[in-house]
């Protein structure tokens, strides 16, 4: 029998496409093969799962193994959102039809304003809300830093934010701003000439790699990244320990993303998410599928740590 190996990509969904995609070519090419995938985040969407297409699992290797055996490290859980103090009116809310915002490319900001997406991005972008989280990432990462040394990542909803979030992070720390082979904080991501106010954020691929270089090595100064989606799969730098969530995530995007602070490193202890937007009910419902023994052993990975 012919046994072909198929690995299943984490963010598009071309493996699953039946009609044209590269499901329905593997097929058409070898139809008496049998399938094989392997992910590290099993997609159960809809229009695209895992189990659906490359059939039932084989063998499960969840977080709470990986854990166990001493190849991740646990990840801790901190919501901050009762120390913001908003209003119940202005405390962003997810939808759950949304799909999530790294399954494509960020949507031309006239064309968001039509949407509900744009609705939110308003309220999680507001000014208030930026100097408040601002201020939060300030007091609560320089403490983690007295604890622990490494490196902290922040998502934000929009490259917006972003920018503005990073603008006011320098306005309170001025020293963490330098030029790109210096500087403690930056912001990654992808634009055009068409932005003409994030230009200085916006770098080709050497100089994206030169900053991701600046992040994996532990002794270097580039201590906060600021992503909308880059970094967030397949990006390793085993002394990032803290994550700040500002964006509406769920399913194997969010794992993904929260991966990216269990790498084993040193005497890192474990690697915390810190979450601004009352993601738990999120995470709670993602380790129930990326949990070989379902939600309630797979909460054992993610210790919650909750603020009065």
């Amino acid at each position: 029998m012919w046994v072909r190996f198929a690995r299943v990509r984490e963010s598009a969904c071309s493996q699953y496409d039946f009609i044209d995609g590269f499901a329905r070519h593997m097929r058409d090419a070898l139809p008496h093969a049998s399938f094989i995938g392997f992910t590290g985040t099993p997609i159960e969407l809809q229009d695209a799962n895992t189990r659906s297409v490359f059939g039932d699992y084989i063998s499960v290797y969840d977080i709470q193994r990986a854990v166990q055996d001493g190849a991740t490290v646990p990840i801790y859980y901190e919501s901050r959102m009762a120390k913001l103090a908003l209003d119940e009116s202005e405390r962003p809310k997810i939808d759950p039809d949304f799909e999530e915002a790294t399954e494509g490319e960020e949507v031309e900001r006239g064309e968001k304003l039509k949407t509900k997406w744009a609705q939110l991005e308003a309220i999680v972008g507001a000014e208030k809300r930026v100097k408040l989280i601002a201020q939060d990432i300030v007091e609560h990462f320089e403490q983690r830093l007295e604890a622990l040394d490494g490196k902290a990542m922040v998502i934000c909803m929009s490259r917006r934010i972003s920018v503005e979030l990073y603008r006011e992070l320098v306005r309170l720390r001025p020293a963490w701003h330098q030029e790109d082979k210096k500087g403690s904080i930056k912001v990654v991501m992808t634009g055009s000439a068409s932005d003409p106010d994030w230009q200085p954020h916006i770098r080709n691929k050497p100089r994206r790699e030169g900053l991701a270089n600046r992040f994996r090595d532990a002794a270097d100064s580039l201590r906060i990244v600021l992503v909308r989606d880059m970094w967030l799969t397949g990006f390793d730098a085993p002394s990032l320990h803290t994550m700040y969530v500002d964006k509406p995530m769920r399913g194997h995007g969010l794992m993904q993303a929260i991966a990216r602070v269990n790498r084993v490193f040193k005497d890192k202890p474990g690697g915390l998410v810190v979450d601004y937007l009352g993601l738990a009910s999120e995470l709670k419902a993602a380790l129930a599928t990326y949990t070989e023994a379902g939600a309630r052993d797979g909460q054992r990975s993610i210790r919650t740590r909750r603020l009065p």
